[in-house]
């Protein structure tokens, strides 16, 4: 989860935008910054190109496609489908902390067994 789910957010929640309006919104925003990134990352050389083509491709094709579906699907309907897609973000967000949690603990767990 990124700003622009929160910019989408606090869009449709709290100013009452239409969603589509929102997501076009969280776009506008998206484009030129991630634009900045890639400058940025190509400088740095920090781009794995082999790994990054494939990733841009899917990517624009995912976006024309799902553009054109959000475009005839009922605006509580794509309200509805990006709040279960929040849900399962955040439910996985949870999971890998918790994770991440319980590997630490039994770390430092594993560790003072192992000085005593």
């Amino acid at each position: 989860m990124g700003g622009g789910t929160i910019l989408i957010l606090l869009l449709s929640i709290f100013m009452q935008v239409d969603q589509h309006v929102a997501q076009a919104t969280n776009l506008v925003f998206f484009i030129p910054t991630a634009v900045g990134a890639i400058i940025i990352g190509i400088k740095n050389k920090n781009i794995q190109w082999k790994l990054a083509i494939p990733i841009i491709l899917s990517g624009i094709v995912g976006a024309a496609i799902s553009s054109s579906i959000s475009t005839h699907i009922n605006v509580q309907l794509l309200r509805k489908l990006f709040g279960t897609f929040l849900l399962v973000i955040a439910s996985f967000e949870i999971y890998s902390w918790y994770k991440m949690y319980i590997k630490e603990k039994n770390k430092h767990t594993n560790k003072e067994n192992k000085i005593k």
